[in-house]
C-alpha cells in the first residue's frame, strides 16, 4: 500500500529532528522546504501506484512517496550507489531527518533500485519541470537570460575493439547456454564450450595489434579469421539452443524453471543479432578496410551508444549520448534533453528559446551560446521572437561590422557569462556523476541525466534562497 506521506511520526523522529537542527548544510534547510511541494510528491505517488493494479489500496505498508523522492535525490546529490545510500542514511541522523526516514527502518538497496526504475524518464522530467516552476515562483530565476550548451554523457562500457566485442558476445551466449543445460539437462544439442579458445584468440590479436610491421598485420588478419570462425560456431549453436527451447526439445517439468528457460531463450534471441552485426563490421574493417560499416555497434550491452567526436584534446572520441543543458539565472538548469541521434548544435537554439519561454513564461532578453550554435537563420529567428541581445560568435565572419559587434562590451560580457555553462557541465559531471551513466538502456540514461540535473537544481535553489534570506 502506497502513501503520499508518513501519516504519523514516531517519538524517535522528534528526537532526531531536535538533535540535528543545527547540523544541516545551508542549502539543505531551503531544499527541505522545496521538496515539501505537493505536486512533486504527487508525481512520485502516481508513478509508484502504477507498479501493481492495487498498489494504492492493498498489500503491506510501503515506503511513502515523499521518502522515495528524497532518497533518490540525495543519492544523486552525493553521487552514491544504492548500496552506499543505504549505508549512509542508516548511519547518519541528518540524512535520516532530511529524507524523512526518521526512526523507521531504512529500505534496502534493491528496493530503492526498483523505485528508480518505476519512476521512469517521463516522471523524472515532470519533477524537473515542477522544480523549475518553484524556482521561478520563489524569485530564484526570472528568465531574463538564457545560455545553452551540449555535452556527452558516456555509457558504462569498456573501450570498444572488434575482438573485445566478439569476446563479449561469445561469453554471454556461452553463459546463457550453460544455464539452459543446467535446467534442461542433455536433451537436444550438446554444449561445446569455446570460450577458452576465443579468449586465446583475443589475446593473440592484442599482441599482434601492438606492432605495425607487415608480418604482424598478416598475423592479425589470421587471428581475426580464427576468432570470427569460432564466434560463428558459437552463434550457430546458440540458435539451435533457442530453437530447441521454443519447440520443447529442451524443457523442464517445473513450471518456474520453464519460465526461466523462456527468459534465457529471449536473451539469446536478443544477443545473436548483435553479435552477427559485430561480425559483419569486423569483416568489413579487417578484410576490406571499411571503417564506416552501417549500423556500427560499440557495445553489445548498450547497443544504442554513439561514437561522438567534439574536438576535445584530452578525449577526442567519446562513447555515449549527446545531452543538451540550458540555464537561466542563478545556475538553474531549465531544460535538459538526451538525444537518440546526435543533432547539430545550430538546430537546437530556437527550440531552446521556445522551451525557455514555456518554462519561465517569457522570452529571454539575452541568449548566449558558443559558436557551434551560430547561423544567420538562428539569429534572425531569435530576434523575430523578441530576443534583444544574441551573444553567439561567428568565428568565420569576414564582415568588419560583425567583428566590431562582437567586440562590444555587452557582447563580451554575454560571452563571459556563457562560459559559466562550461563550469555547470563540469560541476554536474564531477559532483553528480554525469560523466558516465550507471543505469542501463536508453531509459536509464534519461533517468540518470534527469536525476543529476534535479540534484544540481536542488542545491542551487537552496543556495539562492539562503542568499535571499540574508538580504
Amino acid at each position: 500500500m502506497i502513501k503520499m506521506r508518513r501519516a504519523q511520526l514516531s517519538f524517535g523522529d522528534g528526537l532526531i529532528a531536535a538533535e540535528v537542527a543545527d547540523l544541516y548544510e545551508d542549502w539543505m534547510r531551503h531544499a527541505d522546504q522545496v521538496l515539501e511541494d505537493e505536486l512533486l510528491v504527487a508525481a512520485v505517488y502516481e508513478a509508484l501506484g502504477k507498479r501493481r493494479p492495487k498498489s494504492r489500496r492493498c498489500g503491506r505498508q510501503g515506503t511513502p512517496a515523499e521518502v522515495v523522492l528524497r532518497l533518490l535525490i540525495l543519492k544523486h546529490i552525493r553521487n552514491w550507489s544504492y548500496q552506499v545510500l543505504e549505508r549512509e542514511v542508516r548511519a547518519n541522523l541528518v540524512y535520516r531527518n532530511f529524507t524523512r526516514v526518521g526512526g523507521a527502518k531504512m529500505p534496502d538497496a534493491k528496493t530503492m533500485a526498483r523505485w528508480g526504475a518505476a519512476l521512469g524518464p517521463q516522471v523524472i522530467k515532470q519533477i524537473h519541470e515542477r522544480m523549475v516552476m518553484i524556482a521561478r515562483d520563489k524569485g530564484v530565476t526570472d528568465g531574463r537570460r538564457m545560455r545553452v550548451d551540449t555535452t556527452v554523457v558516456e555509457t558504462n562500457i569498456h573501450y570498444p575493439t572488434d575482438s573485445s566485442l566478439l569476446g563479449d558476445g561469445v561469453r554471454v551466449l556461452t553463459r546463457t547456454m550453460k544455464k539452459i543445460t543446467e535446467i534442461a539437462g542433455n536433451a537436444g544439442a550438446k554444449l561445446r564450450d569455446r570460450s577458452r579458445s576465443v579468449k586465446l584468440r583475443v589475446l593473440d590479436i592484442a599482441r599482434a595489434a601492438r606492432s605495425k610491421a607487415k608480418q604482424s598485420q598478416e598475423k592479425l588478419k589470421r587471428a581475426y579469421g580464427r576468432l570470427l570462425n569460432s564466434t560463428s560456431r558459437v552463434v550457430g549453436q546458440a540458435k539451435r539452443f533457442s530453437t530447441e527451447v521454443a519447440t520443447g526439445m529442451k524443457r523442464s517439468t517445473d513450471v518456474l524453471k520453464q519460465l526461466v528457460l523462456e527468459g534465457l531463450r529471449q536473451e539469446i534471441d536478443v544477443m545473436v543479432p548483435l553479435v552477427r552485426q559485430v561480425m559483419k563490421q569486423t569483416r568489413a574493417r579487417i578484410f576490406r578496410g571499411d571503417t564506416r560499416s552501417e549500423g556500427k555497434l560499440v557495445s553489445v550491452f548498450e547497443p544504442s551508444t554513439e561514437i561522438i567526436r567534439k574536438g576535445k584534446a584530452g578525449k577526442p572520441t567519446e562513447f555515449g549520448k549527446m545531452v543538451k543543458l540550458q540555464e537561466a539565472e542563478n545556475q538553474i538548469v531549465t531544460d535538459y534533453e538526451v538525444y537518440d541521434r546526435r543533432p547539430s548544435d545550430s538546430d537546437l537554439l530556437i527550440g531552446a528559446v521556445e522551451t525557455h519561454q514555456a518554462r519561465l513564461g517569457r522570452i529571454p532578453r539575452l541568449v548566449a551560446a558558443d559558436a557551434a550554435f551560430y547561423s544567420a537563420n538562428n539569429e534572425a529567428a531569435a530576434k523575430a521572437k523578441g530576443v534583444k541581445r544574441i551573444c553567439i560568435p561567428n568565428r568565420s565572419t569576414k564582415s568588419p561590422e560583425r567583428k566590431r559587434e562582437q567586440k562590444k562590451r555587452w557582447f563580451r560580457n554575454g560571452q563571459k557569462w556563457r562560459t559559466g555553462c562550461e563550469g555547470r557541465i563540469s560541476v554536474i559531471k564531477r559532483r553528480h556523476g554525469l560523466s558516465r551513466c550507471r543505469y542501463k538502456g536508453d531509459a536509464g540514461m534519461q533517468r540518470w541525466v534527469g536525476l543529476g540535473v534535479i540534484a544540481d537544481n536542488v542545491i542551487n535553489i537552496g543556495h539562492a534562497l539562503e542568499q535571499q534570506s540574508h538580504t
